[in-house]
């Protein structure tokens, strides 16, 4: 995997963190700087850890799917992407409102468990294409940091309704990485 196709997966990956924490900023406008690079740190390090996992039950499997590797990994990046467009689209930001205010540790790991499971289906696919999982985590897991850290203090700025885009934007890349993939496999593209 390229460069910059592992810096275009880290964003896409980064995207739901992104879009939670655009609510979480907005649900809490007064969060200090200390909240804000406590809350990304927890976000992109269970964001590196996930794919990590993901990468490992994904090796295991390696010798069963080693011929359909490619149609694995689109299919589970398109229904991951379309998961993603389709919450974007249909989200409420209702859901988004009931937030607590008060956020505590728990809550954040939680979250950003919720957030993350993509990652570790992704990283699952990336076991297939022999793609160094320790940069790929890592560029997923400061992707992550970063974009928590600009959602939540933009989130306040933002508001609710960019998150679902993000989400949006989020499922477009995975669905056009699995494409990629695949037309990489097939060898339409060199």
């Amino acid at each position: 995997m390229s460069f910059f196709a592992i810096v275009i997966l880290a964003l896409g990956m980064s995207v739901d963190a992104f879009a939670a924490a655009l609510a979480r900023g907005a649900a809490q406008p007064n969060s200090s700087l200390k909240t804000i690079i406590k809350t990304a740190l927890i976000f992109g390090a269970i964001e590196t850890i996930a794919p990590t996992i993901g990468w490992l039950v994904g090796k295991a499997a390696v010798p069963f799917f080693e011929q359909y590797n490619h149609w694995l990994a689109f299919f589970m990046l398109l229904i991951l992407g379309g998961k993603m467009i389709h919450n974007g689209i249909f989200s409420t930001t209702q859901t988004h409102e009931k937030l607590p205010q008060n956020h505590g540790f728990w809550l954040t790991v939680s979250t950003a468990i919720a957030t993350s499971i993509d990652s570790l289906i992704v990283g699952m696919g990336l076991a297939f294409l022999h793609v160094n999982i320790v940069i790929t985590a890592l560029a997923i897991g400061t992707a992550t940091t970063i974009m928590s850290a600009l959602g939540l203090f933009f989130g306040r700025i933002l508001g609710i309704a960019m998150g679902t885009r993000a989400e949006i934007l989020g499922g477009i890349v995975l669905v056009s990485m699995g494409i990629f993939i695949l037309i990489e496999h097939i060898g339409l593209i060199q």
